[in-house]
C-alpha cells in the first residue's frame, strides 16, 4: 500500500516526463523544419562577401587566449 506522498510524487514524476517528451518531440520538429531554411540562405551570400575575412583578433579574444594560455 503506497501513501498519499507517494502518489503524489509519482504523480510529479510522470508530468515531468510527459512534459520532458512533448519538449523532446517539439525540438526535433523545430530541427527538422530549420535545416530546409539554412541551405537556401547561404546561398544568397555574393562571391565577395565569401571572401572577405570574418575572423578579427581584438582585445577581447587576446584576453580569452591569455586567460586559457592558447
Amino acid at each position: 500500500m503506497s501513501t498519499k506522498k507517494e502518489q503524489a510524487t509519482e504523480t510529479v514524476d510522470r508530468s515531468r516526463r510527459g512534459f520532458l517528451r512533448a519538449g523532446l518531440v517539439g525540438a526535433s520538429a523545430a530541427a527538422a523544419g530549420a535545416g530546409a531554411t539554412v541551405a537556401p540562405a547561404a546561398a544568397t551570400e555574393s562571391e565577395a562577401e565569401q571572401k572577405k575575412a570574418r575572423y578579427k583578433e581584438t582585445d577581447h579574444v587576446k584576453k580569452y587566449y591569455a586567460t586559457n594560455r592558447y
